[in-house]
């Protein structure tokens, strides 16, 4: 069953900040559906069998880190 999790995101200023990160959560495998906004540092992951330590490593991956 899909699950979506929600996450802060610091270091994102601009739409080229936001696609980084949104490529490097993507291909996390069972990955979904993601979609960030740098305004608030937002970050929404849909999918299955993920976990929190892949989403920080392709966080830090993009060159961001989680909050």
């Amino acid at each position: 069953m899909a699950e979506t999790k929600n996450y802060t995101v610091t270091g994102m200023t601009c739409g080229h900040c936001e696609l980084s990160v949104q490529e490097e959560i993507a291909e996390i495998p069972g990955v979904t559906a993601v979609s960030a906004d740098h305004t608030t540092g937002a970050v929404t992951v849909t999918g299955e069998g993920f976990d929190d330590s892949q989403v920080a490593a392709a966080v830090d991956e993009a060159g961001y880190s989680l909050s």
